[in-house]
């Protein structure tokens, strides 16, 4: 196949530099035919001229449609040697001095064709050539001469002219040789390089890692598949970007003593990722360095899960001081009220001893109401997993609250997007239930001057993800990691031990649950359980268990809870 395509491109070539030649020799002709006098017959050269144009123009126009290049080779080499014998007749035979055409066509024929070919061309262009000049001499054919060499001058030039054609086929088909071994040499090299940077190319696209290279102006000039999925964003987006502005801290600098770094990435989902980037310098020998290559991998997850378990840590350090005080604070609390009870019946009290009785009953009930929390908290609870449809639950719980926004006069809207007419799980409905109604009910704490509360619920994978948005005025990112450890409550009055109780039971239904928000713009609650398909499949425990009361004590197994808080970034 290469071989035809090349054959082709010769033949175009040959096409394009023939009519260059005669569009040149015909202009020179004309001219010395024009400034000096001459025996050329100029209609007769002309007419020779026009056929050989129209002989190259038909050639090329036969090379798009006919496919046998070694055929159109041998008549293009025929036609020319027939030709250009009719030129050096025109112009004076054993005068002419275009008798010079006859080598270009053995070169010619040295490049298109097999070796042997050349020297048959040479002897044929010889055999051409002696005939012209025979003829003439002996005014077999009319002459165009000026000049009548005698018999041996004659068979001199002829065979001058043999060793010639001999010379140059020989030389010719010796270069033409050289050039086919050194271009088969250089395709073989050509394709062993390929075959090199193909590799390395697939070995860069398939590792694990992200890459990115830059050059020293700190522009993006490659990146691999790992880099495009890690950002989120395809190659075309990247490339000729600042490689500084992707993330939100600096990246190391090339060199440094530190040249690896934790920065943070928020890509378009807004799910913001924590990537470990090492840097170093691109260099190329004898030419230093010529850029910056950047190595990175996603520790998001690791990340998270790290904080999981100190928040295992700390909420099993809280409920086991919750466990140990609890009884004992709530014991001098009753006394306390009790006493504080029969003073407020004293008749002789004044009305400001009265507002302090009525205060220290009204905080005793508070610390009683944290005390209670903190028994729920930290005591075992009991779950009955069962087949429940989410879209019931969520029904039921958003049906309540539009009763109370309705009735309180909130100035609240609740939305509903669910992508599902089902969404069955493998849970205990009425914890579950209890999980939505605290998101609702921080919603509507969060948004005291009325706002839009929105519930989603789609299939993710193999699970349900339900959000609670709301447009309130948002968090921190300091209480956006901590929301879900106690005591961490923004609303006043509250214990700050809703979400942390929330955290427990989707803990205990092997759930995921976060929180995005950022200040100013409201903040989401994503909730995570396992379609029932999938937990059928993966969750063989809980579903020998549904119909069943489980008791599960505070803090669930950390191993457990690393596998069941994986997937989502908190925002």
């Amino acid at each position: 196949m290469h071989s035809k395509f090349d054959e082709r491109l010769g033949l175009a070539w040959l096409g394009k530099v023939r009519i260059i030649i005669l569009t040149f020799l015909l202009g020179i002709e004309l001219a010395v035919a024009r400034l000096t006098p001459t025996p050329l017959p100029l209609r007769m050269f002309v007419d020779v001229m026009l056929l050989w144009y129209t002989m190259s123009l038909f050639y090329l126009l036969l090379l798009s449609f006919w496919e046998e290049h070694r055929i159109q080779s041998l008549l293009q080499v025929v036609t020319d040697l027939a030709l250009v014998t009719l030129v050096v007749y025109v112009t004076g035979g054993v005068d002419s001095s275009l008798n010079f055409l006859y080598p270009l066509v053995i070169i010619v024929a040295c490049i298109l064709l097999p070796r042997v070919w050349a020297y048959l061309t040479a002897a044929l262009a010889f055999i051409l050539y002696g005939t012209v000049l025979e003829l003439t001499y002996f005014e077999f054919i009319r002459s165009y001469s000026t000049t009548h060499p005698g018999m041996g001058a004659l068979q001199a030039i002829i065979f001058i002219n043999l060793f010639a054609y001999l010379a140059v086929a020989y030389l010719a088909g010796l270069l033409a040789s050289k050039l086919r071994q050194v271009d088969v040499r250089l395709k073989y090299t050509s394709g062993k390089l390929e075959n090199l940077q193909a590799l390395h190319e697939n070995i860069i696209q398939s590792i694990s890692g992200g890459l990115i290279t830059t050059g020293l102006d700190g522009y993006i000039t490659l990146v691999n598949t790992a880099a495009q999925k890690f950002l989120e964003r395809s190659e075309h987006q990247l490339l000729g970007e600042p490689v500084d502005q992707l993330f939100l801290d600096p990246l190391p600098a090339v060199g440094s003593e530190r040249a690896h770094a934790e920065v943070r990435f928020v890509p378009t989902s807004n799910f913001r990722k924590t990537f470990r980037v090492m840097a170093s310098a691109l260099t190329v020998p004898d030419r230093g360095s010529i850029g910056c290559v950047y190595t990175f991998d996603d520790l998001t997850e690791i990340r998270r899960l790290e904080r999981d378990l100190r928040m295992q840590d700390r909420l099993a350090a809280v409920g086991r001081l919750a466990a140990a005080i609890a009884h004992e604070i709530r014991n001098p609390l009753t006394s306390i009220a009790g006493s504080v009870s029969m003073l407020s019946g004293i008749p002789d009290l004044s009305e400001e001893h009265r507002q302090l009785l009525q205060i220290v009953t009204r905080e005793s009930q508070r610390l009683n109401g944290i005390i209670t929390d903190f028994l729920s908290y930290s005591r075992g609870k009991q779950y009955q997993f069962s087949k429940v449809d989410l879209l019931l639950l969520l029904d039921d719980t958003l049906t309540l609250l539009e009763h109370r926004i309705s009735t309180e006069n909130l100035g609240i809207r609740l939305e509903r997007h669910f992508g599902v007419g089902e969404a069955f799980v493998l849970a205990d409905g009425d914890k579950i239930k209890q999980v939505f109604w605290n998101f609702c009910e921080n919603a509507v704490r969060a948004m005291r001057s009325g706002g839009t509360l929105s519930v989603s619920l789609d299939p993710v994978g193999q699970d349900w993800q339900i959000n609670f948005a709301d447009t309130g005025p948002g968090m921190a990112p300091q209480l956006v990691e901590k929301v879900f450890e106690p005591f961490q409550s923004q609303f006043e009055g509250g214990t700050g031990l809703g979400l942390a109780i929330v955290y427990q039971i989707v803990q205990a239904h092997e759930g995921k649950v976060w929180a995005r928000s950022k200040l100013g713009q409201g903040s989401v609650f994503v909730l995570r359980l396992r379609r029932l398909d999938a937990a059928e499949g993966a969750t063989t425990k809980m579903s020998s268990q549904s119909g069943q009361i489980v008791s599960t004590p505070f803090g669930v197994d950390r191993n457990a809870a690393v596998a069941a808080t994986g997937g989502g970034a908190h925002g």
